[in-house]
């Protein structure tokens, strides 16, 4: 992962690099924008199946395919399109 403002940790980036490196998909700021996608993803593709809900109908397998690549694919300039 490339460092970027989206992927710093802390001035841990400067002299420790090396050693924080595997953190930064999940502790960065590009970590928690993707995991945040990944976790409204979920939610709307349980809400889809709650049968109270009538005014959402539950989503084809084609659209939890999309929904899946999408959470999928999440990338640096997708986080960087968020903010």
């Amino acid at each position: 992962m490339t460092l970027s403002a989206l992927t710093a940790l802390s001035p841990l980036d400067g002299r420790y690099h090396g050693k924080v490196d595997a953190l930064r998909n999940h502790f960065s700021e590009f970590g928690l924008i993707r995991y945040r996608v990944l976790i409204e993803i979920e939610w709307l593709k349980a809400l889809s199946q709650e049968a109270a809900l009538r005014s959402c109908r539950p989503f084809s397998a084609a659209t939890v395919a999309k929904l899946d690549q999408l959470a999928a694919q999440f990338s640096e300039a997708d986080a960087g399109r968020s903010s």
